[in-house]
């Protein structure tokens, strides 16, 4: 499995492969030409009020993914879809988050990875 994390702000390029913005909120001041979102699946975004509870506090990152993987688990046709995805070519999950190490992309490729070792 080939999947990269990127702010979507950041210039879009052809090695991102097939571009998934992976927000519930359209990013603020961000137009869908220069997105260049191939797919937008906010229905695989933390819920708002798990979104609300992280507040991107970094003490919360385990909780946080603890529960938002419990959500995934919730959602099989969509991480089924996300996983076709990567399996043709390179997936981009795309997120506006300042936090590029703590944020639901990261932690959405830590759930698609982790899946692909137990099949």
């Amino acid at each position: 499995m080939d999947i990269r994390t990127k702010r979507v702000y950041e210039p879009a390029n052809s090695h991102d492969g097939f571009r998934v913005l992976v927000d519930r909120v359209w990013p603020r001041g961000m137009t869908k030409e220069r997105a260049r979102v191939h797919l937008w699946l906010k229905d695989v975004a933390p819920s708002t009020a798990l979104r609300k509870w992280f507040g991107h506090d970094r003490s919360r990152w385990r909780a946080f993914k603890n529960r938002y993987f419990s959500e995934l688990d919730s959602k099989p046709a969509l991480v089924r879809m996300l996983r076709d995805k990567t399996a043709k070519r390179r997936l981009t999950l795309l997120f506006s988050a300042k936090d590029i190490e703590c944020n639901q992309a990261v932690a959405l490729k830590e759930y698609l990875l982790a899946l692909s070792k137990k099949t």
